[in-house]
């Protein structure tokens, strides 16, 4: 096994929990007979300079991140290793998940100490079948398993990182084991050829390995359907009780957002009677839960015709297309132009794409979190509330929230903070790696 011994010094992040080795903190390489050079996707171990043993590595040399650490002991990547940590991963959403109802992220890369690898497991059933079977609308989930049955179960898979992509073979084995025979309702039964467990095997297993990160690993784009069937009109789940439409194919990142399930719920809060915007709508995760909570109007706006498309659908699945509106175009423009005409919102929800996409952008995407944030202050009405927020990990808690008291500042608004909240528990926060705690929704409400 070749050992990546650090320069002096450079163990303190890792030994505090942060998984990755960057190029320039290596001082050696070492094989079993002195230097040594490293090959794309092998492991490693990873020394101090002391040589004080941190832990074992997917290893890319031509990556920026040249060690991804995936385990403290020598233990190899087998098809074992990836059950254990998939039921692992498991078994810490349980106390925050209804695996048998409801859709989450299942693994979180380094957070689950799978680092690279990304899966949502998501349960509907397909969208044809809603439509044709269930009369009416809105429905429950309790409608839709009374006329349908039990629901199904899909993935939405990505491989993001060298050392990943080249075991991915191990990895869907796994997660086909591991859904085989887990059931959530107790432990994982020891003969893995005893009955059918409650997960149970995947109708469909989608591969979004479509992210740029993965160009930075010298990888590939992939997009494909990699194992069993998905539906052509995309699938339906319930996301706190309302139903959504998932495009696992040709959707953005894994087909929905499951990060702010937690956070939609609270904006619905604030929105009876109120006249709404909601700015990046996407397919409509907050729009869906202001409208169904009593938003008197819901203004969707968002660049992408095929994302609003999807919305209208959503809509109309949940019997609100009366209240929803929606506007396809550039976020920073529109906002101008609404400003200009003296447009006034009671509710506004703030959740752009991320604009820091390493540390070195953060000065201009602060710039850019900045304008958004003063245009939507300056279109509240008296007494009007924002719900803001970042998903550009390299954007800590701190600085966004000064972000905005510059925006109020400058719109000449007084504002107070009534909540400020993260991604939801399926994403879990791996302490002493930052970029794991990517998500931050801010709740203000206008006192002046």
């Amino acid at each position: 096994m070749k050992r990546i011994i650090l320069k002096a010094g450079e163990e303190v992040r890792i030994k505090r929990g942060h998984p990755w080795v960057y190029d320039n903190e290596v001082a050696s390489v070492l094989g079993p007979r002195g230097p040594a050079s490293l090959e794309p996707g092998e492991t490693a171990d990873v020394e101090s300079s002391r040589k004080e043993y941190l832990g074992r590595a997917f290893v890319n040399p031509n990556s920026k991140i040249i060690a991804r650490i995936y385990s403290p002991s020598k233990e190899g990547a087998d098809t074992g290793f990836f059950k254990r940590r998939i039921r692992q991963a498991l078994e810490r959403r349980l106390p925050f998940c209804d695996l048998n109802r409801e859709s989450a992220r299942i693994v979180f890369g380094e957070a689950d100490m799978l680092p690279g690898l990304i899966v949502d497991r998501f349960v509907g059933w397909p969208l044809e079948k809603i439509e044709s079977d269930i009369p009416g609308r809105p429905f429950s989930y309790a409608d839709a398993e009374s006329r349908l049955g039990p629901p199904l179960s899909w993935l939405s898979v990505q491989f993001l990182s060298y050392g990943m992509d080249l075991r991915r073979d191990d990895v869907l084995r796994a997660l086909h084991e591991v859904l085989e025979s887990y059931d959530p309702a107790g432990p994982a039964p020891a003969d893995p050829s005893g009955p059918a467990a409650v997960l149970g095997i995947p109708s469909g297993i989608m591969e979004r390995s479509d992210a740029k990160v993965r160009e930075l690993e010298g990888l590939g784009l992939r997009s494909q359907l990699s194992e069993g069937e998905f539906p052509g009109s995309g699938i339906v789940i319930f996301e706190n009780g309302y139903p959504f439409i998932a495009d696992l194919r040709d959707g953005q990142k894994t087909g929905h957002y499951l990060d702010q399930k937690e956070n939609r719920l609270r904006a619905a809060h604030f929105a009876r009677g109120r006249r709404v915007l909601d700015a990046c709508s996407n397919t409509g995760g907050f729009s869906i839960h202001l409208g169904r909570a009593g938003a008197s109007e819901v203004t969707a706006l968002d660049s992408s015709a095929h994302a609003l498309e999807i919305l209208e659908k959503n809509a109309a699945l949940n019997g609100i297309s009366d209240r929803i509106n929606t506007v396809c175009g550039d976020l920073f423009d529109t906002l101008h132009s609404w400003e200009r005409r003296k447009e006034k919102f009671d509710l506004i929800v703030l959740d752009p794409p991320a604009f820091a996409k390493s540390r070195s952008a953060l000065e201009g995407a602060v710039r850019g979190y900045k304008e958004i944030n003063l245009r939507a202050l300056r279109l509240l009405s008296p007494g009007g509330v924002l719900v803001t927020c970042s998903c550009s990990h390299a954007m800590g808690e701190g600085r966004f929230k000064a972000m905005v008291a510059d925006a109020a500042c400058d719109a000449d608004r007084r504002i107070v903070q009534m909540d400020f909240r993260c991604q939801s528990p399926d994403h879990p926060v791996l302490v002493g790696y930052d970029e794991s705690l990517y998500l931050k929704c801010g709740y203000y409400r206008i006192l002046l």
